[in-house]
């Protein structure tokens, strides 16, 4: 079954620093502009969400046709991102959580400066593996 995914991290000043469409549904070439911006329209109720509760993982928190929007906001207020048209939240929290610790080994990274554009390959590439693995 084709599913349609699009992945994004937003730094704590709403500038996107990484971007990857992770679905497996046949690309169109203005898909990608239509998902990057149902995900940025969204940043304003995650902003409202954020800090009305503790919790890390916020599900669904908007919707596009059949597509969802769930988030994950890390304690620095960096939002992951996902804009997905599947049903399995714990596969979604699965992968928000192993994301997050690879954002955290990049941060952890000396010659990497907070908030800006991430352009590891390595992290690309384990980002879409764990994308195969939990959507």
């Amino acid at each position: 079954m084709a599913s349609t995914a699009c992945f994004m991290i937003v730094s704590r000043n709403d500038i996107p620093i990484y971007e990857a469409e992770v679905g497996t549904a046949l690309k169109k070439e203005d898909a990608a502009h239509q998902h990057q911006f149902i995900l940025h329209a969204a940043l304003d109720i995650v902003q409202d969400l954020a800090w009305t509760t503790s919790a890390m993982f916020l599900k669904a928190i908007d919707r596009f046709n059949d597509l969802v929007v769930s988030v994950y906001v890390t304690a620095g207020h960096t939002r992951l991102m996902l804009l997905h048209d599947s049903r399995n939240d714990d596969g979604i929290k699965s992968f928000f959580q192993e994301v997050h610790e690879l954002y955290i080994k990049i941060l952890l990274n000396p010659l990497y400066l907070p908030g800006s554009r991430i352009t590891s390959s390595h992290f690309d590439t384990k980002v879409r593996a764990l994308a195969r693995k939990y959507l």
